[in-house]
């Protein structure tokens, strides 16, 4: 009887910890916020909250910043909310609904992931800051709110059309000419509109300045001109020049560089200087960072932009008159999501930097001037912030998380982080969320690797283990929750399958941002070689020796690009990754690319054609399906718009006719980035479970 109540106390003590396991349907619960914007003018702010499915625009104000919810959108549709604005009297916001805008093509077309018989429409709306009913503007995309505040500038049909803000009047197409026109960007007083006219080949940047006057363009020749800026008089625009296409045919297999400058144009005088032109090496070339060049025209007749030529993506100043550039974030470290002040005298972003040794793998706000390099790293500590922007009266508003908490907007005051809108995640399991570690390790080449680290307390002495791949590759994992919604929702599926008891391992293998150029432009990766295999293998390998980790019993999954790896791992290295998940990944790289270098339109072929193609198949996963031996689960939406859905149906059919151990899931309608949540939902659960019951 004695030993029968001492089981019976044993399992009750252990049963908290097991009930304390959250579900995945609460780790997904979190609202996540994006597209935080602000006005010029105003000390008003707006974002869009995704609450399961459920999105809609949100705004608050300085000082107090409370949140208040403007839109009722509260359906599981999957219509996105992008484009948000607003006008810079504070008094109207603007944004587009539907479509998905993270794809690589048909960004504009409708999503129906429900299947509706008739798919929703891609839409622009106006609603007033102070509330009321949203004003459909009508069917269109890019919508741009004048400098007075009265008129959106939005793309119909590659042509730009007008409409008042308060939709007092139909709208009215102002341009209809030759090529793609886009980009539009108006003068300071709102007298005219600089545009970029793609042509293919070549672009054009172009001035409009009324129904009754003939479109000016500025300095046309056989380049791709865009950016386009006006200075704060509205008499000279500053923009960026690359060639037009074509030339003779260089190797394919090998990085060249890709050539840029700055120049500004003087509307008075008609002249056009050129006042920057980019170092000719590979880091010289255009950087394919958070908003590319990010070109920018500041006070004190500054020019900003963003340039990878010292091995970093970092930020400089010029002065209008030319000279050199000044270098305003010297460091190994990163800039993104750059933003200039309202008074144009300084400069917030997020950068990888800051005091701790671990900030590599986070995101902090900084601030510098324009005009000198006195930079301040403005939210030091373990969390990660993002997406700064200062008001007019000084305020830094940002996006926040930390390793717990999920993502919020949040401003300073008296340089401590205050939340806005913490209400909304009053019932998240915060505390059971887990810390996660850095881990370093290396390539078989000598390439330091970093990983981030899941594992909850206690349990076995060794443990099944997960490599999880992200995608991009250009991506980075942190140290936290991150400030893209598609890897917040990976860290949380990592969290929950560390909270059932795996080890999860997130890596940041080479191809990703964060660790300088040589790191991200890697020799014979991708397409060229997949050289960034070995740093998936070698965190296999790894992991295995790892004194917790079961070495029979290493998983691995990642979607996209990730998928694409995890795809690499099961099929040349079945011994050592006993099960995988490949979620959207590209299964043959030659698809589409062979034909053109082996049957270009001209004469001249690339000098290496004969060598290519073989390369391209050799860096693919279908070259090595009579290796592949694991059992795997393939996870894609059909109506994805980044990798097609193409790409797994015929693997799917290699591996049916070898007879692995094979699983399906389709995502009917839905895209890569499932966007109803009940989807998405479906997807994580799919890949727990599979993991659960292989490993």
């Amino acid at each position: 009887m004695m030993k029968l109540l001492l089981s019976i106390l044993a399992i009750s003590f252990a049963l908290p910890s097991v009930l304390a396991q959250p579900t995945m349907e609460q780790v997904m619960s979190y609202p996540f916020p994006s597209g935080l914007t602000t006005s010029s003018s105003s000390n008003k702010i707006a974002w869009v909250f995704n609450e399961q499915g459920k999105r809609n625009v949100y705004v608050a104000e300085s000082p107090d910043f409370e949140a208040r919810r403007l839109t009722n959108y509260m359906k599981d549709d999957g219509q996105e909310i992008s484009s948000l604005s607003i006008s810079d009297d504070g008094n109207w916001i603007v944004y587009l609904r539907g479509g998905e805008h993270g794809s690589n093509w048909d960004d504009e077309v409708t999503m129906n992931p429900l299947s509706k018989p008739i798919p929703d429409k891609v839409q622009m709306w106006s609603v007033p800051f102070a509330g009321g009913e949203p004003l459909l503007l009508g069917e269109g995309a890019g919508p741009v709110i004048s400098s007075d505040s009265k008129d959106v500038v939005f793309i119909k049909d590659k042509q730009l059309w007008k409409i008042p803000v308060d939709t007092s009047a139909k709208a009215e197409k102002i341009i209809a000419v030759r090529g793609s026109n886009a980009s539009p960007m108006f003068s300071p007083d709102g007298s005219k509109i600089a545009f970029v006219s793609y042509r293919g080949d070549h672009a054009y940047i172009g001035i409009y300045s009324g129904p009754e006057n003939r479109i000016r363009w500025i300095d046309p020749g056989y380049d791709r001109d865009n950016s386009p800026r006006w200075s704060p008089d509205g008499k000279k625009i500053v923009f960026v020049r690359r060639p037009g296409s074509g030339g003779a045919p260089e190797t394919i297999l090998e990085f060249h560089h890709n050539p840029w400058s700055i120049l500004v144009f003087d509307l008075e005088t008609g002249e056009t200087k050129t006042l920057w032109k980019a170092p000719e090496t590979l880091a010289g070339s255009v950087p394919r960072t958070h908003g590319g060049t990010n070109l920018k025209w500041a006070a004190n007749d500054r020019i900003v932009f963003l340039s990878y030529h010292d091995g970093w993506p970092h930020l400089y100043s010029i002065s209008e008159q030319g000279g050199d550039p000044l270098l305003l974030t010297p460091g190994n470290f990163m800039c993104e999501y750059i933003s200039l002040s309202a008074d144009k005298e300084s400069l917030v972003f997020s950068g990888n930097t800051g005091p701790d040794q671990y900030d590599v793998d986070r995101r902090h706000i900084v601030r510098v001037s324009v005009d000198k390099a006195d930079m301040e790293v403005l939210t030091p500590g373990t969390g990660n912030e993002w997406a700064p922007k200062i008001l007019g009266d000084g305020s830094v508003v940002m996006l926040s998380a930390t390793s717990q908490r999920p993502p919020l907007p949040a401003y300073l005051y008296r340089n401590k982080i205050r939340l806005v809108a913490e209400d909304l995640i009053g019932d998240y399991p915060v505390n059971e969320m887990i810390t996660p570690k850095q881990v370093i390790f290396e390539s078989p080449d000598g390439l330091e690797i970093h990983g981030t680290w899941f594992e909850e307390k206690g349990g076995p002495e060794r443990k099944p283990a997960i490599i999880y791949i992200h995608g991009g590759p250009p991506r980075q994992m942190l140290l936290g929750w991150h400030y893209s919604s598609y890897y917040s929702n990976a860290y949380a599926t990592n969290q929950y399958l560390a909270n059932q008891g795996f080890i999860v391992v997130s890596v940041n293998y080479r191809l990703g941002i964060g660790y300088g150029y040589d790191f991200q432009y890697p020799p014979k990766a991708g397409w060229r070689g997949a050289s960034e295999y070995t740093d998936i293998k070698a965190a296999g390998e790894w992991l295995a020796k790892q004194p917790e980790v079961d070495p029979e019993r290493i998983g691995v999954y990642g979607g996209s690009y990730g998928g694409y790896l995890t795809a690499m791992a099961l099929a040349k290295d079945s011994d050592l990754f006993a099960a995988g998940v490949d979620i959207h990944g590209v299964h043959d790289r030659s698809v589409n690319r062979i034909r053109n270098i082996t049957n270009p339109n001209g004469y001249e072929r690339y000098p290496d054609a004969t060598q290519a193609p073989e390369v391209l198949w050799e860096s693919s996963p279908v070259a090595y399906v009579d290796q592949w031996t694991s059992p795997v689960l393939i996870i894609h939406g059909d109506d994805d718009r980044n990798v097609p859905f193409s790409q797994s149906t015929d693997l799917v059919q290699r591996l049916r006719k070898k007879g692995v151990d094979m699983e399906t899931l389709v995502i009917v309608d839905d895209s890569h980035h499932f966007m109803v949540y009940e989807n998405q939902k479906t997807v994580n659960e799919a890949i727990a479970d599979f993991l659960k019951r292989k490993l």
